[in-house]
C-alpha cells in the first residue's frame, strides 16, 4: 500500500474487550479520539460469558455481551471509534507505528495493544455451543453458579489445582480428570488437592463427549491406559489447561515471555516506547474483568502523556456531531455534553 494512502492516527487501540474499551474511554476523557480495532467479534472473551456476579456496580448479575456493549456505547459517547477489523501485522521498528488488516494500513502515535487470551479447549463437539451453560473456563468467574452441584475440572497443572481447590468453597463435590498418573502443579498445589474431602481424582483420564443440548447434563469419560469407559453425572465441567495470548501477529515486533504473552511493567509500558499493553494479553495470571479494565485505564493515561510529550504528533481529529451517533448523547445531561463537546473540540 502507498505511505500516502495510510490512515493517520493519534491513538489506535487493537481489541474492543474491557480493556480495550476502558484504554478508549480514558483517552477520549483525556481529549483524543482513539480508533479501536475491535475485531470481527467485539467484546473480547468476556463476550460469551453469560453471567458475572462480580463486577462493581452491578448487584444483580449482568451478562458478559450486555457489560461489553454497555463499554462500547459509553465509549461511543465520547466519540470513539470503532471498526471491525483485526491487525494482521504491525511495525513497530519506526517513530511512528503501522498497523495493517486486511482492508487498511494505519499509522498511529502511539498504540495500545489489548487483544487478550483465548482458553485452550478440549476440541469437543457441542464444547462451544455449552460454554456458558455448563462449560466454563474460568473459575473465579462461574464457580458460584454450581453452589451445591457436583464440578468436573480437566487439567493437572496449577491453575487446574487452584481451580479444584476454590471451586470446593461452592460445589458438592469436584472432579479433577487428568490423562496423566501425577500433577504437574506445584506440590503445595497438590497436597491441598489431595487433602480436600469433597475432591475425587480420575488419574490417566480423559473425555471423550459432552452430554446435554441446551445444558450440560455430564460427561462420557474414559481411561486412556485401561480404556474403560463410563458415564460421569455433573453439572458443570471447567477447563484448565491453559490459555494463549493473541499475539502471533507481534512475533518479531516487541518483547514476549516464553508462552506468548506481552511483557508489560506496572504502568503497562512494554519494551517499545509508545507502545503499551493492557488485558489478558499481558496477564497470565487472574484473567479477570476488572483487572483488565484497571490496566486499561494506565495505559490510556500512559498513552496519553506520551503523545502530548511528543513534537511530532499527528494533529488531534475534530469530530462534528454528525460524524457519530446522536442518539447516543441523548441521555448525556447539558452539563455533560458541554463537557463532551469541549473534549472533542466540537464546533
Amino acid at each position: 500500500m502507498d505511505v500516502q494512502t495510510r490512515q493517520e492516527e493519534n491513538l489506535i487501540i487493537l481489541g474492543g474487550g474491557p480493556g480495550g474499551l476502558t484504554a478508549s474511554i480514558y483517552a477520549a476523557r483525556n481529549g483524543f479520539t482513539p480508533l479501536v480495532l475491535n475485531g470481527p467479534e467485539p467484546g473480547g472473551q468476556i463476550a460469551t460469558t453469560s453471567e458475572l456476579e462480580n463486577y462493581p456496580g452491578f448487584p444483580d448479575p449482568i451478562g458478559g455481551f450486555e457489560l461489553t456493549q454497555k463499554m462500547t456505547k459509553q465509549a461511543e459517547k465520547f466519540g470513539v471509534r470503532l471498526k471491525y477489523e483485526t491487525a494482521a501485522e504491525v511495525d513497530f521498528s519506526g517513530a511512528k507505528f503501522i498497523v495493517k488488516t486486511e482492508s487498511q494500513e494505519y499509522i498511529a502515535d502511539s498504540v495500545i495493544i489489548a487483544t487478550g487470551a483465548e482458553p485452550k479447549t478440549l476440541g469437543l463437539a457441542k464444547e462451544d455451543s455449552l460454554r456458558g451453560n455448563g462449560v466454563s473456563y474460568c473459575a473465579t468467574c462461574d464457580a458460584a453458579f454450581f453452589r451445591n452441584k457436583e464440578v468436573a475440572v480437566v487439567g493437572g497443572g496449577d491453575t487446574a489445582l487452584w481451580e479444584s481447590t476454590f471451586l470446593t468453597k461452592f460445589a458438592s463435590k469436584v472432579y479433577i480428570i487428568h490423562r496423566r498418573d501425577k500433577f504437574r502443579g506445584a506440590k503445595i498445589l497438590s497436597d491441598k488437592v489431595k487433602a480436600k474431602a469433597n475432591i475425587e481424582i480420575l488419574w490417566d483420564t480423559e473425555v471423550k463427549s459432552l452430554r446435554g443440548d441446551k445444558k450440560l447434563k455430564g460427561l462420557n469419560i474414559f481411561n486412556n491406559k485401561t480404556g474403560e469407559e463410563k458415564e460421569l453425572d455433573v453439572d458443570g465441567l471447567f477447563v484448565a489447561i491453559g490459555h494463549s495470548p493473541r499475539t502471533d501477529f507481534l512475533q518479531g515486533q516487541i518483547e514476549l515471555d516464553q508462552y506468548g504473552y506481552i511483557k508489560a511493567d506496572k504502568k503497562q509500558h512494554t519494551n517499545i516506547t509508545g507502545v503499551f499493553a493492557c488485558g489478558d494479553v499481558q496477564d497470565p495470571d487472574y484473567r479477570q474483568v476488572v483487572i483488565a479494565s484497571g490496566s486499561g485505564a494506565k495505559a490510556a493515561i500512559e498513552a496519553s502523556e506520551y503523545i502530548e510529550a511528543k513534537t511530532d504528533s499527528f494533529a488531534l481529529k475534530e469530530l462534528k456531531l454528525d460524524d457519530y451517533d446522536l442518539e447516543s448523547t441523548e441521555s448525556l445531561s447539558e452539563s455533560e455534553k458541554e463537557e463532551l463537546d469541549l473534549s472533542l473540540n466540537l464546533n
